[in-house]
């Protein structure tokens, strides 16, 4: 697949289905209009034009992305040529990384039991619950 065009400037929304942060780019304009998305610091409009340089702060359900601005693209390529289109800090992507580390240990936690407990299982449950009674 050849590379996306080169642009002086391009739409926020267009810039965002582009660099793969959406999958549509009806989802970017959605994520743009209720807040998740800034730039430089404001809230924008999905027809924002978006030059090199800018910083976005890009949320994405759980995750939080604060990148840079590296290269402008028109058309959705390859995830290659996507990730070459903006550098994430340092610092969103430890706290990403914090936070998925995080969310893993909370499941690794306690799960119920997936079927209903037999005639020896409930024995052992109300005998359990005699002991805390004490």
């Amino acid at each position: 697949m050849a590379e996306p065009d080169i642009t002086a400037t391009v739409r926020l929304d267009l810039w965002l289905w582009a660099a793969r942060f959406y999958k549509t780019r009806a989802l970017a304009k959605h994520a743009i209009e209720t807040g998740k998305v800034e730039v430089d610091g404001q809230r924008a409009k999905p027809s924002r034009t978006l030059r090199v340089g800018d910083a976005l702060r890009i949320g994405r359900g759980d995750e939080l992305f604060e990148v840079t601005v590296l290269a402008l693209a028109d058309k959705r390529g390859p995830a290659t040529v996507a990730r070459t289109l903006f550098e994430e800090s340092e610092a969103s992507r430890i706290e990403r990384e914090r936070i998925r580390a995080l969310r893993a240990a909370e499941r690794a936690g306690y799960r119920p039991p997936e079927t209903k407990p037999d005639k020896r299982a409930r024995r052992l449950i109300r005998a359990l619950g005699d002991i805390d009674s004490l």
